[in-house]
């Protein structure tokens, strides 16, 4: 019987700022399901801390001071992108930044670390797959990869579909490039994680090794 397909959970932040080390705080999240080869679920929602947005962010973002007035508490956001991605591993673009925040304003609202919330990083698997991009931001991706866009750039939920599409070529494109590595397994992230830490070089004898280990553990 064939396995189900795994669900990944990709996030993205809006933010007052670069670091929750220097102050800044999430003033946008989002989170888009992708399992089998398709999105199946989305969750967004500005988040009210209380922190001042600068009128450079507000240009950037589209987000404004007013805007979040309004909006729930960034504890209760948390909560509930939390619930909607439990047991989900996760994935962002240049997911240092996303991680940081993601468990900064968790921290802040209570919350428990979920061991499934690790997370693959799409600029780093295209900085390996493909380096004949001219750079590894998200908009060039997707006009090198012919992505669907939908809202404006900068924007938690535009951002994250933009992501997830390019997750799936992700998956696609190592499914094909590596398919006698893999035997048929799918591309998980676990893969991902393995293929983000391997050297550019080095892409097949990651799969292969994958596939071994993975093959002796089950």
């Amino acid at each position: 019987m064939p396995r189900a397909a795994s669900t990944l959970a990709v996030i993205d932040f809006e933010t007052t700022g670069i670091s929750p080390g220097q102050g800044a705080r999430a003033t946008e999240v989002a989170a888009v399901l992708v399992r089998g080869g398709r999105i199946v679920g989305r969750y967004a929602s500005l988040m009210h801390s209380g922190a001042w947005v600068s009128p450079f962010i507000e240009q950037l973002t589209g987000i404004s001071n007013a805007m979040l007035r309004d909006a729930p508490s960034a504890a209760q956001v948390m909560r509930e992108v939390g619930r909607f991605t439990a047991g989900l591993p996760l994935v962002a673009h240049n997911a240092a930044f996303d991680r940081g925040f993601w468990q900064a304003e968790a921290l802040r609202a209570g919350l428990g670390e979920d061991p499934a919330h690790r997370f693959a990083c799409t600029v780093l698997l295209s900085r390996r797959l493909y380096p004949q991009a001219p750079n590894h931001r998200l908009g060039t991706l997707a006009a090198l990869h012919g992505l669907p866009r939908s809202g404006r750039a900068h924007r938690a939920l535009a951002d994250a579909e933009v992501t997830a599409h390019l997750l799936l070529q992700i998956v696609s494109d190592v499914s094909s490039r590596f398919s006698a590595q893999l035997c048929q397994r799918e591309v998980d992230h676990g893969l991902l994680c393995a293929l983000q830490r391997s050297p550019a070089g080095q892409l097949q004898r990651c799969v292969a090794r994958y596939g071994r280990d993975a093959a002796t553990a089950a």
